[in-house]
């Protein structure tokens, strides 16, 4: 089935009666092993800045840890699981742990960072989830590096709502992402309905 990118049946305003929305895109995006592209800039990215690329992955559990070490400057990724867990030991941060449905993983390369070892398999035997590419402004794009990887036991909820950057309802990620971003991880059961509230700065 194509993954769809954007609400189908979320109000996004204040007032008025749910009403379902227009699917904004679907793609099924460009697959690379155990990786599926589904935004770059060559096609949704132009629309959708800061963010620019969203990432599926989905393999077993060997796919943690099998990343080389590879470079990173100027850009920033939170990386989302929703399904089974890795294991994370983070010299940068000097944590370890495990990241569960609803754990994060979040690099901010600033100047440069070299990274890719710093998880291992869990105890599931997949695992699943996504990385969000986020651009930063000219005023932090080359700021120092920083990385936190928080279990799912620490990211604040609101209602179906797991709320992985920015602010909502009052609420605040422990994610140290750049003001102006909200990232939501809502899981819905069969027939419910959630209604978003953008907050003032996005209005």
């Amino acid at each position: 089935m194509p993954t769809t990118l954007g609400p189908a049946v979320v109000n996004a305003s204040t007032s008025g009666p749910l009403r379902p929305r227009p699917i904004v895109s679907r793609t099924r995006g460009s697959g690379h092993g155990g990786i599926t592209r589904l935004m770059s800039p060559s096609d949704l990215g132009q629309q959708l800045k800061p963010f620019v690329f969203l990432d599926l992955f989905d393999g077993d559990s060997s796919f943690a840890g099998a990343m080389p070490v590879h470079p990173h400057s100027g850009i920033g990724t939170v990386t989302l699981l929703v399904e089974g867990n890795v294991n994370f030991d983070d010299p940068h941060s000097n944590t370890a742990g495990t990241i569960g449905y609803g754990g994060v993983e979040w690099m901010r390369a600033g100047n440069g960072v070299w990274h890719g070892q710093e998880m291992t398999p869990g105890t599931s035997s997949r695992m699943r989830g996504y990385q969000l590419w986020v651009a930063f402004p000219a005023g932090i794009e080359n700021g120092p590096v920083d990385s936190q990887y928080i279990e799912a036991e620490h990211m604040p909820t609101v209602g179906p709502a797991r709320l992985i950057l920015g602010s909502y309802e009052g609420i605040t990620s422990p994610v140290r992402s750049p003001a102006g971003i909200n990232y939501l991880l809502v899981t819905l059961k069969p027939g419910e309905l959630w209604t978003y509230t953008p907050p003032p700065w996005a209005s």
